[in-house]
Formats: C-alpha cells, structure tokens, sequence
C-alpha cells in the first residue's frame, strides 16, 4: 500500500516520463499536422481549458486578507520577476562559454522569466505553518502578473520583435490565457458555493492537460533528426537547477530575517517558497505560444520540466527543518515580548 500510495501522489511526474517516452516511441501522433492536431487541440482548446480551470479554481475571495501586506509582496514580485532573470542572465554569459548545450542554456532563461506557481509554493506554506494568505496572494497576483511580465521578459531575454511576432502573440495570449482566466472568475461567482461543496479536482484535471501539451512537444522534438540531447549537458542543468534554487532560498531567508525587514518568520516561509518557486502549468503553455514553430522549443522546455519537480522534492525535504526553525523563532519572540522592560 505504501507503494500505491506513492505512486498515486507523484502520478504527475511519472506521467511526464511516460508521455515523453511515448512521443519518443510514437513521434508521429502528435507533430503538427498529426492525428492530434496539436495546432488546434493544444495552441488553442488546451491552453484555455487550463487558464479557464485556474480562473475557476482560484479563490479571490481569500486574498483580501493579505491584500494590505505590500512590503512582503513587493519583494516576492520583485524578486522572482526581475531579480531572477537578471541574475540567470548573468550566469548564463559564464556558461556560454563551456559546452553545455545552448538550447538548454536557453531553457535556464525562460525558467527565471516564469512567475509563481498557483499550487506548490501554497501547499508547502502551508504545511511549514507559514503565512498562507500572503503565499495564496502573491501565488494568484504572480500569476495574473505573469500574462504579461513573462512574455516581455522572453522576447526581451530569447528574442526580438523582429524575429517573433508580438502582436500576434500577444492576440493569442489575450484569447487563450486572459479570457478564459476572466471567464473562469466569473463562472466561479455563481458557482462558488457549488465548488466548495463538491471540491473539483481542479490540479488533477490542469495536470492531465499540462501533460497533453508536453507529450506533443516532445513529438516535435524526436520527429526531428537534427535535434539531440546530450546526456552531459543535461546532467549539468540538473546541478545547476539545484544549486539556484538552493543559493535563492537562502538569499531570501538571509534577506527576510535580518533585523529591521519587519517580516514575521512566518511571513519568510512565504517569501522563500514564493520568491524561488516557478510555474510549470503557466510556464510550457506560454512557451508553446511564444515560440510557437521553433524546432528546440522542447530543449528549451527540458530545464522548466527539471525545475518543476526539483522545487518540490527540495521543499518537502526542507519542511521539518523549516518549521522547526520557524516554532523556535516564534517561541523566542513571544519570550522577548513577555520579559519586562
């Protein structure tokens, strides 16, 4: 049982492993033009059921509690959509010059322009005992943000409006992201207390059309001969992912615990999982629209694919100690305020 159990909660990352070995075994069902018709189905039925569904799901009613937190939320903003593309742009000018694959260099970008995820940082705020208003607003505000900070900060970082088509991209973005996001909000008004009572399994249902998308993806990729992976490369990527999610989580537990910031150590529990997490369920739709016909466009997916479950192992593992911390520092503040003046 503790297998099933298992397996049963990490469906979603071995679901990827199957479906980009079923697009390596069965190419041809899902390239443009296959009996998939991904240019359709995909670009524009399941990017917007996505989009609808977290429309649907997100609770805006909840994040009026931590609305007025404008310091904390300035920072995670910040932080995760300026800090982070230009420090990964840095690095990337260093790591240009050894020989790691450029595609997956790429790749490294488009992850540090991504925003916030809707789930991940939330569900492990929550289980340190963090403040979890403030991870659920920045996590749905990051993500509103996201439609149109992301898009800039890739053509800003990977292109040029002379070699991709803004206008056109933007027209998509509005049609497939924005309006069913509005759609979605505006179904759950009447539909709240329906969704409350019958908790659809709105994650579960995004996950199965994320993996829609990247088994179509990689369909692209090994129906092309003149793309290879390197096993090299991509084992540096995956240190490298580790070693930036790591230096980033202690720079902003560093940040947020130094005397005068005013965060709370529950406050810095969200800023942690907030400010360093990316989202994979914005991230490889975007992608998809914004370099829509590029032939490494899944080389450039393969490190927000690594990242996405790098965050979440690392978390988990990182919850005791956290919380540990967190009730010892909480404890020591209600001792200092308790001793007489």
């Amino acid at each position: 049982m503790g297998l099933l159990t298992r397996l049963r909660k990490e469906w979603f990352i071995i679901g990827i492993v199957l479906v980009i070995l079923s697009a390596k075994l069965l190419p041809g069902v899902g390239v443009k033009g296959g009996p998939l018709r991904p240019e359709v189905t995909i670009a524009y039925i399941a990017v917007s059921l996505i989009f609808f569904n977290s429309g649907l799901s997100l609770k805006t009613e909840e994040l009026r509690n931590a609305l007025f937190h404008v310091r904390l939320h300035f920072f995670v903003q910040s932080f995760t959509l300026v800090f982070f593309p230009l420090v990964v742009w840095l690095l990337l000018q260093v790591l240009a010059l050894t020989s790691i694959d450029q595609w997956l260099l790429k790749g490294l970008q488009t992850v540090s322009c991504m925003p916030p995820p809707v789930s991940s940082a939330v569900i492990l705020t929550k289980a340190v005992g963090g403040n979890e208003a403030a991870a659920i607003f920045n996590s749905a505000f990051g993500s509103f943000l996201g439609i149109v900070v992301t898009p800039l900060l890739l053509l800003l970082f990977l292109g040029s409006s002379s070699s991709v088509p803004f206008t056109s991209i933007f027209s998509q973005l509005f049609m497939t992201v924005v309006v069913p996001l509005i759609l979605g909000q505006v179904c759950r008004g009447f539909l709240r207390e329906c969704l409350e009572r019958r908790k659809p399994p709105f994650g579960a249902i995004s996950s199965a059309v994320l993996l829609m998308i990247i088994y179509t993806t990689f369909c692209d990729t090994f129906s092309n001969p003149n793309i290879e992976l390197d096993p090299t490369s991509l084992l540096l990527v995956v240190i490298i992912i580790f070693s930036i999610q790591i230096s980033f989580m202690l720079l902003t537990f560093a940040f947020s615990t130094r005397s005068g910031s005013g965060f709370s150590p529950a406050d810095t529990v969200a800023i942690m999982f907030c400010s360093t997490h990316k989202s994979l369920t914005l991230g490889i739709p975007m992608l998809k629209i914004v370099f829509e016909g590029y032939q490494h466009l899944s080389l450039i997916s393969v490190p927000l694919l690594i990242y996405h479950p790098t965050q979440i192992l690392l978390g988990s593992v990182l919850v005791p100690t956290i919380r540990s911390w967190m009730t010892s520092r909480q404890k020591g503040i209600k001792l200092s305020n308790l001793q007489p003046v």
